[in-house]
């Protein structure tokens, strides 16, 4: 009997330290999505848009779409923000969640108060990208 209330007791500490990590990283992950956004909001009087692109690395789609951000970065610096999340990693999973991304790559515009104005997923070819910079009020 001794024996089962002991497994018993041993169980529960690990699950509550378990719940309690849990916890820790939600927390964690919340505070890493609230300094995100007041990234984005701070950086609303020199942005007019915010392309984000969440994808991974690893993604053939996603690496075809590293030269694309580096020419939008380029070319309109001054009046777009260019963020790249990892969403298959530890770090990017907040980002995943907040823009409930399915397909990767998916690429969000927010305009310069941090809404979301445009959404698109797969490759994204360059041309398209600055339609939708037009749209946001980005001089081309």
């Amino acid at each position: 009997m001794l024996k089962k209330t002991s497994l018993l007791l041993a169980a529960g500490i690990v699950f509550i330290g378990f719940s309690v990590g849990i916890t820790a990283e939600k927390n964690t992950n919340k505070k890493d999505i609230q300094k995100h956004e007041q990234n984005i909001v701070s950086d609303k009087k020199d942005f007019k848009v915010t392309f984000l692109e969440l994808g991974s690395v690893n993604c053939i789609p996603c690496k075809m779409m590293q030269p694309v951000m580096a020419d939008i970065e380029k070319e309109y610096g001054t009046q777009v923000k260019v963020i790249f999340y990892d969403v298959l990693t530890k770090e990017g999973q907040p980002y995943r969640e907040k823009y409930k991304i399915l397909v990767i790559p998916t690429q969000v515009f927010l305009d310069k108060d941090g809404k979301e104005f445009f959404r698109h997923q797969g490759f994204f070819p360059k041309e398209d990208i600055i339609k939708v910079l037009e749209k946001g009020g980005v001089k081309i």
